[in-house]
């Protein structure tokens, strides 16, 4: 005989972004922890089941279908213990994405609940990926095999107590959930939080958790993320509380780098006493229509192929289409220059000319930009710096460029200084590698940006968008700069935009220079040149083809598919162009390079959006630095 009283936990998970599997393994060994210490009722943090600093992860397919299967592997190996487990996970529904807790035992979901207030002030973005549960009717939603029924207003009833769940802001709300729960009977509230840390904020925390518990006469247990969370931007250090009616009766101690479980017992009969006393406190219960439910037959899984044809480059129109896209593309990139020129009041502006394709079309948007202010082109500063792998080739287009449009130039070699940094750093100039490598770059930067101080201007970057995905960028070196005009644009549109100006330029010289650069292999040229002084080092021979790469880029940032589907997709448009086991190989280095290189995404310099995809940290991706590549890597490696 319990005598009231109910055995709860509260309990704090290692967790690795967007790693489902390793999450629900910790997961699942709290709740048979906790099984084996009699707790009814074990709560876990808010989105658990996938980490809750996904970012602009939780518009991919693939870890929304990783988080249910993770879902239905803690039903099945929980479906013998009698505890009630509350799961944090996203879930589709009704075309909107919600923040969800899931009330699991013995193998059943007994029913989901949405968070209804999403933080989307300083540090959150909520309403970015979800949609409240009070925007959304009630209604249920097929998951894992099961209709389930998804609404803000559930109550649950066991033997021992009826309890509620509400979800992290929830509680900061001037009117949280909890309070319509309790005076309709609950009297456990469980709270799913990823409430971040700050100086002063868990004072406060505790403070709202005591006042509500002794407002709404109830107890109230509280299970915040912690170790393993992404630390990008914020750090999480595991909080877990449970409160009775305003008393604080355990508290778990933060910034734990390993798994925590708080327990105690709520005295449910008490709080049902003090309820009888208290005459103010009133019950108010919802009544809400319930929708009718027809299920359909199911059907036995049919063979499918693919029929439709696939685009190979969906970045890049055909005929007309071509035209009006290198037009706009080119317009917004003149337009975003001209503005930052117009608002630095600068009259300079400096950039690196390496007689590629992406320091050519930086170039030839600068010329645009100071055509379109009317501003004297000598403003534009390009400068060639040589190194160990320039070639012949780009030098010369590089300087034929400069001289046909009529800016300034300036050559720096930076040759003697990379050997006096080898030097310093006691480094083998023989020796190929990333110092070798990446020293170049940044003395390349360095020259740049102090080039543009000593001029009173700004510094234009030339990086790609494909470039930025990929990370094919020495951080702090290429990679930066004060405004980047190309930051949007893919490779594969790069060639066209040069060409498409090239083939509107009415100077014979300038437009043959123009198509020998679109003509150029794609190399960083950072090693030496073969014997007869061509490019040895190109681009695509060691990170895969960019129109693979640009293809697999549309399809993960633009729709969020998961590799599996990209590699269908892939294989119908590029079908006659290369065989599966090479998708496969580019695939699965987009996806290893994609995670991996997000730092550098992180702290990118502005520049303009000039189509459906970017990959600024301030506009349409917020990805954590540490975010886990586990579930695309597994599902590249399963591709046959």
């Amino acid at each position: 005989m319990n005598h009231g009283f109910v055995k709860v936990a509260s309990a704090i998970p290692l967790v690795r972004v967007a790693d489902c599997q390793y999450n629900v393994e910790q997961i699942e060994s709290l709740v048979i922890q906790a099984e084996g210490k009699g707790i009814e009722i074990i709560c876990l943090p808010e989105l658990s089941l996938t980490s809750y600093s996904c970012g602009d992860l939780f518009g991919q397919q693939l870890l929304l279908d990783e988080a249910e299967m993770a879902l239905i592997h803690l039903m099945n190996t929980t479906r013998s213990l009698n505890i009630i487990s509350i799961i944090g996970l996203p879930v589709p529904y009704r075309g909107a994405l919600l923040n969800c807790a899931a009330v699991v035992q013995r193998g059943k979901i007994l029913g989901i609940v949405p968070k209804t207030f999403l933080p989307n002030y300083k540090e959150f973005y909520e309403k970015r990926w979800f949609q409240s549960g009070a925007d959304v009717p009630e209604g249920t939603v097929l998951i894992c095999g099961q209709q389930v029924t998804v609404s803000t207003n559930l109550l649950f009833n066991t033997p021992s107590c009826v309890f509620g769940v509400e979800i992290c802001e929830d509680l900061w709300a001037p009117v949280p959930p909890s309070s319509t729960l309790a005076m309709q009977g609950a009297d456990i509230i469980f709270n799913l939080s990823a409430d971040n840390d700050l100086v002063g904020k868990y004072t406060y925390l505790q403070t709202l958790l005591a006042q509500q518990s002794a407002r709404c006469i109830c107890g109230y247990v509280y299970s915040g993320c912690g170790f393993g969370e992404s630390t990008q931007d914020v750090v999480f250090g595991g909080k877990g509380l449970i409160y009775e009616n305003g008393k604080l009766l355990a508290e778990a101690k933060r910034h734990q780098f390993e798994a925590q479980m708080l327990e105690t017992e709520i005295d449910v009969e008490r709080l049902r006493a003090e309820r009888r006393i208290n005459t103010t406190f009133a019950a108010c219960a919802a009544r809400k229509r319930q929708p009718n439910i027809i299920d359909t037959e199911r059907v036995p899984a049919r063979p499918f192929s693919l029929t439709r044809v696939i685009d190979p480059h969906p970045f890049v129109p055909t005929g007309k289409r071509l035209d009006e896209r290198c037009q706009e593309i080119f317009d917004i990139q003149t337009e975003g220059l001209a503005k930052r020129i117009q608002h630095t009041g600068a009259q300079t502006v400096v950039l690196g000319i390496s007689g590629g394709l992406d320091s050519t079309l930086a170039l030839l948007v600068c010329v645009s930009a100071f055509d379109k202010l009317e501003l004297n082109r000598r403003g534009i500063v390009g400068i060639t710096m040589p190194g160990f792998g320039t070639t012949d080739r780009t030098y010369t287009n590089a300087v034929n460029l400069m001289k046909l449009l009529g800016i300034t130039i300036r050559e720096i070699s930076i040759k003697e200084a990379c050997l006096q940094h080898f030097s310093d750093l006691g480094h083998d100039i023989e020796q190929h590698d990333v110092t070798y490598e990446n020293s170049q770059a940044r003395e390349r930067t360095q020259i740049l940006m102090d080039a543009a101080n000593q001029m009173n201007g700004f510094v234009v970057g030339t990086g790609d968008l494909s470039e930025l995905a990929l990370g094919w960028a020495t951080y702090n070196g290429d990679h930066m700069s004060m405004y980047g005009v190309n930051a949007s644009v893919p490779k594969t549109l790069v060639r066209h935009l040069v060409n498409w100006v090239a083939e509107r330029t009415k100077d014979e010289s300038t437009r043959q220079t123009l198509l020998d650069i679109v003509d150029t292999p794609i190399s960083p040229e950072l090693i030496p040149a073969d014997e007869q002084g061509n490019i040895t080092q190109k681009t695509e021979d060691l990170v895969g083809p960019y129109e693979l790469h640009d293809f697999f880029l549309y399809y993960l940032l633009r729709w969020g598919f998961r590799p599996a589907k990209i590699y269908l997709l892939a294989r119908q448009a590029f079908g006659q162009s290369y065989n599966d086991a090479t998708i496969r190989k580019w695939l699965r280095t987009f996806c290893r390079r994609f995670f991996s290189q997000q730092f550098k995404r992180s702290c990118l310099p502005d520049g303009p959006k000039v189509g459906s995809c970017s990959l600024s940290p301030r506009g349409d991706w917020r990805m954590p630095s540490d975010a886990s590549p586990a579930l695309w890597l597994r599902e590249c490696d399963e591709l046959g």
